[in-house]
């Protein structure tokens, strides 16, 4: 597709993809265009075709979306004359009653801290942007604000507060407040205000006097070339203890001890895990009688309630996601050892895919604290979250961890590596 040279808004830059570690050239980009590595298809820049001001027109709704949601309650359920209602942070409250309190730490970490992190960082850079000379302290603020970004799950906590609804549906009355309106809409607005904003060019505004050169001056000038992790810019000269001269993050040509350091946080979640599914997440008390739950039971029960999505939905992202990780991290990490040289572009797509998937496993987390809230009834019905969840929790956490420790990149060169080793007679 031939685009006039008005319409192009990004220069031709050197970029190294963070999938296989490929240099290469990215030529000008129209808006609108995704430009993908030419070894294993990773996206290296995507442009939009909204201007800066639209995203800070989002991010501004996002904020105050987000203040309704903290500040209205989410669901009120009712039954025997007797009446509750829950606010977001009702949750954590319950689960520090119960003795969770890093399990309460980490629901409001990721559904209030993180999300309004990284929305006010992004929107003071993007207003600050505008000014000819942008203060330095913006490359770190942006920079934390894209760190955030994994950890802001409000799209999770949707799922996770609709599960609780069906869940509640045949145990009590239940209503929905304002507060789950304001973060159906806070859901919408956060992905639409993060695929509108192009982060490579808001790199570029904040340091004006870092320009793209042609493939051929840089190769003039490089020793030995390497990639930023945060800003995505290709450093010419690499020393240890080097730092990016765009956003000051810490330059490496690959993760630091990438595979001992990913092999840690895969045994510790895999030894999670067991109590996990082990343990009760919820015990339902009704009248008096009830029973622990595990999270295998819990979708047996949703089963026999004939609620066949949403067992589905439970089954995918409390046991087959976590398990994907645990298996496709521990695949590329034998893979990476071995040197294989087979698959590679399927186990770098394969990496894309646990990264991403990861955080959707706490959908689960966010019910069973949206359920311990709401549902106290004394003798009638109460539901309690059981320490299965505090261990789940932290099989998504090492999890999410362990693929940011992991460098997809030491696959390929593993393979590299193997290849040119000669025979052995």
């Amino acid at each position: 597709m031939q685009h006039h040279s008005d319409d192009l808004v990004t220069p031709s830059q050197l970029c190294e993809c963070l999938g296989c570690g490929l240099l290469q050239d990215v030529p000008p980009l129209a808006k609108g265009v995704t430009a993908y590595c030419a070894r294993c298809s990773t996206v290296l820049h995507r442009t939009t075709t909204h201007p800066l001001g639209h995203s800070i027109a989002l991010n501004i709704a996002a904020l105050v979306l987000l203040l309704v949601m903290c500040t209205t309650t989410l669901m009120s359920v009712q039954t025997a004359g007797i009446a509750h209602s829950a606010y977001l942070l009702s949750g954590p409250a319950e689960l520090v009653q119960r003795n969770m309190a890093p399990l309460a730490a980490v629901v409001v970490f990721v559904t209030v801290l993180a999300p309004a992190g990284k929305l006010i960082g992004t929107l003071y850079v993007l207003i600050r942007l505008r000014e000819a000379a942008p203060p330095h302290h913006l490359r770190r603020i942006f920079s934390l604000a894209e760190r955030l970004r994994p950890w802001s799950m409000i799209e999770v906590f949707v799922f996770g507060v609709f599960v609780a609804y069906a869940k509640l549906g045949d145990l009590v009355h239940i209503t929905l407040d304002a507060g789950v309106y304001a973060l159906m809409a806070l859901t919408i607005v956060i992905i639409w205000a993060d695929s509108a904003l192009d982060r490579e060019a808001v790199w570029q505004r904040l340091d004006r006097r870092l320009r793209s050169d042609s493939r051929a001056a840089m190769a003039s000038r490089a020793i030995d070339p390497v990639g930023c992790e945060v800003c995505r810019l290709v450093s010419m000269r690499y020393e240890e203890h080097a730092q990016c001269p765009r956003c000051d993050a810490a330059l490496h040509r690959r993760k630091p001890d990438s595979v001992v350091r990913t092999w840690a946080l895969v045994i510790a979640a895999a030894v999670l895990y067991v109590p996990a599914n082990y343990y009760p997440v919820l015990t339902v008390m009704q009248l008096g009688a009830g029973a622990p739950s595990t999270i295998i039971g819990g979708v047996a029960e949703l089963i026999s309630s004939r609620m066949y999505p949403l067992a589905a939905l439970v089954f995918f992202a409390s046991i087959a996601v976590p398990m994907l990780k645990l298996m496709g991290l521990s695949i590329m990490l034998v893979a990476t050892q071995l040197g294989r040289a087979d698959w590679l572009r399927d186990r770098t797509r394969l990496y894309h895919v646990v990264r991403w998937i990861g955080r959707w496993s706490m959908i689960d987390i966010f019910m069973e604290a949206l359920l311990g809230a709401l549902v106290k009834f004394g003798t009638v019905i109460t539901i309690e979250p059981g320490v299965g969840a505090m261990a789940f929790c932290g099989v998504v956490i090492l999890t999410m961890f362990a693929a940011e420790t992991f460098d997809p990149r030491l696959m390929w060169d593993a393979a590299q590596r193997r290849e040119a080793l000669p025979a052995v007679a």
